[in-house]
């Protein structure tokens, strides 16, 4: 899709869509004025319900562009087409999760976003978590943060996986929000992205920024690994402790999901 209809999409999108959510599911922020006017950053996110995008895109000024199910733009027909220039109108980057080539292609697409000055969303999960619980963070987001040379800026949903369980297509009227904190610097390891070490290291402290914005509890899993176990009827094991957190340390105490902010 050429630029011009991006644009024009994404306008007609955030306009059409965003005046919706709005109004009938009054989502709360915190911290927007932590998202720059101008210059690339990467947005780090938890992942609680397939709304998210749809919230972030709406609360947040700027236009964000984002990787998800190559399904979303592949439909066929008017209905298809309509819904695959919605996707892309409001920032979907396309990744096939049948091959991991093409994984790395959206992670490409995602450089070249940023090499132009966008922002660009990421769910170090890699899916949506199945408990509500926070997973091990996948470490792409450290890989880009330090090839693009840009912030990385922490981004907590609050209760889209309460309005939308998984399975649920309208979500429901209950509260949500969002949390934005501090853009994160990591350009004291500019050049390392081949270091494993490193890229862990990283992962970890912007999974563990999620945790301090979220209240969440922290599970050392990665979230598709617990999808499997529950997918083949074994029981879903607790966190080896609820005061687990990410990199090994230990959960501060007294974390718990926030509320909207004072009036």
């Amino acid at each position: 899709m050429r630029r011009r209809e991006t644009v024009l999409f994404y306008r007609l999108a955030k306009g059409v869509a965003g005046g919706t959510l709005r109004t009938v599911y009054q989502p709360w922020i915190r911290g927007a004025e932590n998202i720059p006017a101008t210059g690339p950053a990467i947005l780090a996110g938890n992942h609680l319900a397939v709304i998210d995008s749809f919230f972030l895109g709406v609360m947040i000024p700027r236009q964000i562009s984002f990787l998800g199910k190559a399904d979303y733009v592949e439909g066929r027909g008017v209905k298809g087409r309509l819904v695959a220039g919605f996707m892309r109108g409001i920032g979907l980057v396309p990744v096939d999760r049948r091959g991991g080539a093409a994984a790395v292609a959206a992670l490409r697409t995602g450089l070249e976003v940023l090499e132009g000055g966008g922002l660009f969303c990421l769910y170090p999960e890699g899916t949506r978590s199945p408990d509500g619980r926070l997973y091990r963070g996948k470490t792409g987001v450290a890989r880009l943060a330090l090839e693009a040379g840009v912030p990385v800026i922490p981004v907590a949903m609050v209760g889209t996986d309460v309005a939308q369980p998984m399975g649920k297509r309208i979500p429901k009227l209950e509260p949500t929000g969002i949390v934005i904190g501090e853009p994160m610097d990591f350009s004291a390891h500019a050049g390392k992205q081949d270091d494993r070490d490193v890229l862990r290291s990283v992962t970890d402290e912007v999974m563990y920024q999620l945790m301090l914005l979220s209240g969440q509890e922290y599970v050392d899993v990665y979230a598709a690994t617990m999808k499997a176990r529950l997918a083949s009827g074994a029981p879903a094991p607790s966190s080896e402790s609820d005061q687990a957190a990410p990199g090994g340390r230990t959960r501060p105490p007294g974390l718990v999901p926030p509320g909207p902010p004072e009036e």
